[in-house]
């Protein structure tokens, strides 16, 4: 992994602009302006690590990043803005690794793209983008030239301009609750432990840990946090930041060394005992319900709700991103999504939502059936589809469904 963090010095770029009777000036004062873009639902092309997923770019943090995979070109990171606006500005704060040749788009759907600038003479640094005039409800970059070895990185994606009325327009019908209300929430829980643990109860699960042998290493707590795959390891630094003198702060080293891999080495033999002790402390059991909602439920919950999909759309959302992971490859949570809007229009672009949830499902169960250990996919036929096949778009008890041959029911 390449080192982050090196200083650039600002620099004039020097740009290649299409914007159509307007040359772009790089300088702005963005006072006067709205910011579209905080915490808007974001996708990317590809990620270097979970860590460094594209909502960081969005997130008003200049000490957080979205880094793509290194040595490909193109890459690309998309925002929505959630509503059909005027796009005046663009303000982009490069990590060292930059793009020096990239172009800017904006689309209405998400689907087909406007190009409104472009350079091939990017130097790294700030580039203050003004005198847009694009409009649209996505906006996106697309790197197709690095100006290191590595990737494209972004401290922070910057859209200002005006926002207009929200789409989609809820309809009559359209239940005002979403997964984020604590009663739907706590049933998402259950649903996701029944799938990764055979059980309703959740709350059990911050002490589970095994190794399943899918490749990702050991297996643990409340929504599978892996060795293998980042996530284990940033619950354990955030757990060391809350209470440094933890049990599992001493196996950090170990954490980073077997990253990537299936490897136990530096954690056996009492890294399980120690995580089932460190499961009894409630700041662990805390520090594992904020990295399942910074990683997975907001990010999913909120990109359902930006697609116009009622709770289950948003469950199936959650369930597909904790399963596949955040990336955007064929078969991770963005893939999966894009393969379903190649098929299917989302409620946002005007499509029915029962039509793009079961192409929705349909793509998640090509991904499942990629990989050995996840080629059971009950989990879409005998609980999801079950709940979509009778309507039941705000998973409103009482539910019932199997899993791996297991009936489970949420009476209320």
């Amino acid at each position: 992994m390449r080192p982050s963090g090196r200083a650039i010095g600002l620099a004039a770029l020097a740009a290649v602009v299409t914007v159509a009777a307007a040359a772009v000036t790089l300088t702005a004062n963005a006072a006067t302006e709205t910011l579209l873009s905080k915490n808007q639902p974001a996708t990317a092309s590809s990620v270097e690590t979970p860590s460094l997923a594209p909502e960081k770019a969005f997130d008003g943090q200049s000490s957080t990043r979205w880094a793509s995979a290194e040595g490909a070109d193109p890459q690309w990171i998309s925002v929505d803005l959630g509503a059909f606006s005027t796009v005046t500005h663009i303000n982009l704060s490069w990590e060292a690794a930059y793009g020096r040749a990239y172009r800017i788009q904006v689309s209405t759907d998400g689907s087909g793209w406007r190009q409104v600038y472009s350079t091939t003479a990017g130097d790294g640094g700030t580039d203050d983008l003004t005198s847009l005039n694009a409009t649209g409800r996505f906006v996106r970059l697309t790197g197709t030239a690095r100006g290191t070895q590595y990737g494209y990185s972004l401290y922070e994606f910057k859209v200002y301009g005006t926002r207009g009325e929200s789409t989609p327009t809820p309809s009559p019908t359209m239940s005002s609750v979403d997964l984020f209300e604590p009663h739907k929430k706590d049933i998402a829980m259950q649903l996701v432990s029944s799938n990764e643990n055979s059980s309703l109860d959740w709350k059990a699960q911050y002490k589970y840990i095994e190794d399943i042998g899918d490749g990702r290493g050991y297996t643990a707590g409340i929504i599978g946090f892996c060795s293998g795959t980042g996530d284990m390891l940033e619950l354990v630094e955030l757990y060391t930041s809350r209470v440094p003198n933890n049990v599992l702060a001493k196996y950090l080293p170990a954490l980073r060394a077997v990253n990537g891999s299936d490897s136990h080495d530096g954690l056996d033999p009492k890294f399980t005992a120690d995580w089932r002790t460190a499961a009894q402390d409630s700041a662990f059991q805390q520090a594992q319900n904020d990295e399942r909602d910074r990683v997975y439920f907001n990010p999913s919950v909120n990109q359902a709700k930006a697609d116009g999909l009622h709770v289950l759309g948003q469950f199936s959302y959650y369930d597909a991103i904790v399963m596949h992971g955040p990336g955007d490859d064929s078969v991770s949570f963005g893939g999966i999504r894009r393969t379903a809007m190649s098929r299917a229009r989302t409620p946002a672009q005007g499509g029915d939502e029962v039509t793009y949830l079961n192409a929705f499902l349909d793509a998640r169960k090509a991904a499942m059936q990629t990989e050995e250990a996840h080629s059971d996919t009950s989990r879409v036929d005998t609980e999801q589809r079950v709940f979509l096949n009778n309507h039941n778009l705000n998973l409103d008890p009482p539910l019932s469904w199997h899993v791996y041959g297991d009936p489970f029911n949420i009476a209320r």
